[in-house]
């Protein structure tokens, strides 16, 4: 199957008078890939394993962020082997780094795991370049402390890349789940208020991007194993949604831009666009990704 990416990956080209976003694949950018709900150890993970894995070749994304439900059912040493190592060793090889947060499936002990990056701790934050930091929630309990610990973190980041990941979605349209209200309560105005760029999560097992709510982009991706085929029922915040198909996303923080590229499980461009850092400009999409994608 031929893939999305060709070499080389250049700046934008038109589509019917609209500039499509591409992904300027620059060597000193920042690339990574979002997958969620993924620990099934089954079919559909696998492959969606296996298009990251052909997709970092053209595109050397070097870590991968884990939002929640990493491990459905048994959490065994074996199912660590099963359900994340075999459907990923490819990107394993490659020495891709993968960084998890917690689901609501998810067993504490996973904290520990050595290859989810999470140091031992349920929240926490990673640099992995200058000017780029991720965020790690637990949103299964988000107490007093781990709010302080976020305000505390988003406030020393300065005017860095500041992107926050967790399981449960402050905003979602679909069915299944839908918008986390009590955590946006709590959440969203510290995302706004430090300057937060985008904010990824799960649960819902489909892709989903929302348009900028208070100067933050938030991103659905709960689809990388399980799906919900046709659960999303596209709201007044729905920028763009996909549910026919496994999902995962890719992106590329490059200076002051950071381009997203939301593929399914066969290699199809859902969605595209780019960012750049809150305060500056809203989200610009492509006409090529709007009739690609399901509405």
């Amino acid at each position: 199957m031929t893939m999305k990416w060709a070499a080389p990956l250049v700046a934008s080209v038109c589509f019917l008078g609209t500039a499509q976003a591409q992904f300027p694949g620059g060597p000193d950018s920042f690339k990574f890939a979002v997958i969620g709900d993924t620990g099934t150890g089954g079919r559909a993970q696998f492959q969606v394993g296996a298009r990251l894995a052909q997709l970092q070749k053209a595109f050397p994304f070097n870590s991968v962020l884990m939002l929640g439900d990493n491990l459905y059912g048994s959490q065994k040493a074996r199912d660590f082997v099963s359900k994340f190592e075999h459907p990923y060793a490819d990107l394993l090889t490659a020495g891709v780094k993968f960084y998890a947060a917690l689901g609501n499936h998810d067993a504490p002990s996973q904290q520990s795991y050595e290859r989810f990056n999470m140091g031992g701790r349920n929240y926490y934050s990673f640099q992995p370049m200058a000017h780029v930091r991720f965020f790690a929630l637990d949103s299964n309990r988000v107490d007093r402390d781990q709010l302080a610990w976020l305000q505390k973190e988003l406030a020393q980041a300065g005017d860095d890349w500041k992107i926050a990941f967790f399981h449960h979605p402050l905003y979602s349209s679909a069915m299944r789940h839908g918008s986390s209200l009590e955590l946006r309560a709590m959440l969203e105005p510290i995302f706004a208020k430090y300057g937060v760029a985008a904010v990824f999560a799960g649960h819902d097992h489909t892709y989903e991007r929302v348009k900028p709510q208070k100067g933050v982009t938030y991103f659905v991706v709960g689809g990388s194993s399980k799906l919900r085929a046709n659960s999303v029922r596209p709201g007044a915040f729905t920028a763009k949604s996909f549910d026919t198909d496994n999902s995962f996303a890719l992106f590329e923080i490059d200076k002051d831009t950071m381009y997203f590229r939301g593929v399914s499980r066969t290699g199809k461009v859902v969605d595209e666009g780019s960012l750049l850092r809150p305060g500056t400009e809203h989200v610009t999409t492509s006409a090529a990704a709007a009739e690609s994608a399901h509405q």
